[in-house]
């Protein structure tokens, strides 16, 4: 008999004496029948708990990172077909320039092919980094274009500083050929590369290129992201923007701070660029939500938005309150994680506002809110609790008219697509 078991048997036997020599007083019977009563409460509590039926539900885990490994996943299936589902687009591929911006969209349809992979985002990221002649710093989340790795070496080998800092799952991701080969080409290169070596995911989508231009949306630099998944990314020309976006890398390349622990502050958090208001921030240090709530309290006509993943209970109260003020409310949600407690999605079906979810067979990834069609709200944030106080985020809040416009029509076309649904999600 083990240690352990025979300690269980002395104290069984020792208990039982106990409850005997209760028996026998009289005056220790209710005694008796009340640790009886006990005894069989907790035993039967015991196997129940067991059992699972009364265990304590797991760990309320906001999917709001927004699970970017399932994106991930998603933007690198194989090109199967769902069985009687036509080709379908899913997106247009439009831009909009402007004399300090081009904002591009991503143009998946499904299935994919892969003989179509040409042509999309990436193609302006690496005209970006062909343009650098003194500094290109590169934050991404997700990695695996083997164009941007050549466009990053090439520079190198010009005589640019090129460094970049990236979640660690990404290069950790061993059984990715992709990401490994994308990762050896730069570590061939010599170009430094910092990882966030933590639980919360650094998050950040963007690139500065001679401190003068930022990239940044809601696109990772993957083939899937950029053939597969509905995203939006934006080069903007602004040294007081860049100045930003640089201040948030050193942070991180140079400090080693990432999510809460970043040094609070912003360069210059509201601008001006080419005559339009601009705020810039980044999280978790910057409180990126409350910016978000300031902004959509100033709405008097319209909120639409397009959500990868949507669970903030502040900005989705706000959003239901302002319905209720006359305020028209619409979104597109991502299917995956939409019929979950923490989504947004039900509470806002139940308030009767005009929310789908995608019709992306693959991922709707955007992260976009536009207020009263003038205002729009972009980055990598995914709306949720993990992003504004845990990953490492950017966001732009832009007051622009025409950009405002470009992103409306993005949202048109999911809704469209939302309505007329390729196939179900597995």
């Amino acid at each position: 008999m083990s240690k352990r078991r025979r300690k269980s048997s002395v104290n069984s036997d020792l208990a039982m004496g106990v409850l005997g020599g209760l028996a026998r007083n009289g005056r220790g019977r209710l005694l008796l029948a009340v640790l009886v009563l006990v005894a069989v409460i907790a035993v039967g509590g015991y196997l129940l708990w067991s059992q699972g039926i009364f265990a304590p539900p797991p760990e309320a885990t906001d999917p709001g990172t927004g699970d970017e490994a399932v994106a991930a996943q998603a933007g690198r299936e194989v090109d199967t077909p769902v069985a009687g589902v036509g080709a379908s687009n899913l997106g247009t591929g439009s831009e909009a320039r402007s004399d300090w911006y081009e904002l591009h969209f991503t143009n998946p349809a499904y299935p994919t092919n892969k003989a179509n992979y040409n042509g999309g985002l990436d193609t302006y990221l690496v005209s970006l980094m062909n343009r650098a002649t003194r500094t290109m710093d590169v934050a991404i989340y997700d990695f695996d274009l083997q164009n941007a790795a050549d466009a990053m070496v090439a520079a190198k080998k010009r005589g640019v500083q090129v460094r970049m800092v990236t979640d660690s799952d990404t290069p950790g991701n061993t059984k990715d050929a992709e990401i490994q080969t994308a990762f050896k080409k730069l570590r061939d290169a010599a170009i430094p590369i910092v990882e966030d070596n933590r639980k919360p995911i650094m998050h950040n989508k963007f690139t500065v290129v001679d401190k003068e231009w930022v990239e940044t949306g809601s696109w990772n630099y993957t083939i899937g992201d950029t053939y597969r998944l509905n995203n939006n990314m934006i080069i903007i020309r602004s040294p007081q923007l860049a100045d930003n976006y640089s201040a948030e890398f050193e942070k991180m390349f140079t400090k080693k701070q990432f999510g809460p622990t970043k040094d609070k502050g912003v360069p210059h958090p509201q601008l001006t660029i080419g005559g339009a208001r601009v705020q810039n921030y980044f999280a978790s240090e910057d409180g990126v939500a409350n910016h978000i709530m300031d902004t959509l309290k100033t709405a008097q006509k319209s909120i639409y938005f397009l959500a990868f993943s949507f669970t903030h209970d502040g900005i989705g109260s706000l959003m239901i309150d302002r319905s209720k003020a006359g305020v028209k409310v619409g979104g597109v949600f991502e299917t995956r994680g939409s019929d979950t407690a923490y989504s947004e999605y039900g509470k806002m079906k139940t308030a009767g506002l005009e929310v789908y979810t995608d019709g992306n067979p693959y991922v709707m990834h955007h992260k976009v809110i536009i207020v009263d069609e003038r205002t729009v709200i972009f980055g990598s944030f995914n709306f949720s609790d993990n992003a504004d106080k845990d990953n490492d985020e950017n966001l732009l809040i832009v007051d622009d008219p025409a950009l405002a416009k470009a992103f409306k029509g993005e949202y048109d076309r999911m809704v469209e697509v939302a309505k007329n649904q390729p196939a179900k999600k597995k």
